[in-house]
């Protein structure tokens, strides 16, 4: 349990840029990530996200490894009770789609009321909403932007 409470949710596209110093949003995660209150919070099924992307590069495991354990990231559990919801995010956005690790940073917004993300899937994260309106606060900004 942290102890003090995460006011960022953060999502795989970051992780992976922050990590991976060739992608092209490297930078902009290596800026808001040192800036961002710490620890972030982000779900499983974001961080199984980041290490299929990983898969067949020991490098890169080791580095989300290590970025994981260094205290810098907080997981969220996600249970049964919170099913129903995560559905229901998924048919609300199907024509997005939305897909898993998604609903569940948007679960977890609400129900920890954060409305802060560090995500590069601006798209998606511009239309999802918490509550029944309210947007989310998303970085970095979009490229361009």
């Amino acid at each position: 349990m942290p102890s003090s409470p995460s006011r960022a949710l953060v999502d795989t596209g970051v992780l992976r840029a922050f990590l991976v110093s060739s992608d092209h949003w490297h930078l902009e995660c290596k800026a808001v990530l040192r800036e961002a209150p710490k620890p972030l919070l982000t779900t499983a099924a974001v961080i199984t996200e980041l290490f299929h992307f990983f898969v067949g590069n020991p490098h890169s495991v080791k580095r989300g490894w290590a970025l994981l354990t260094s205290g810098a990231i907080s997981i969220a559990s996600i249970g049964n009770d919170d099913l129903p919801n995560l559905e229901a995010l998924m048919l609300r956005y199907a024509d997005r789609p939305m897909d898993f690790a998604d609903a569940s940073l948007v679960h977890v917004a609400g129900r920890e009321d954060i409305a802060t993300i560090l995500t590069i899937d601006h798209d998606d994260f511009e239309t999802y909403r918490l509550g029944r309106n309210r947007k989310f606060r998303i970085l970095p900004a979009r490229a361009g932007a």
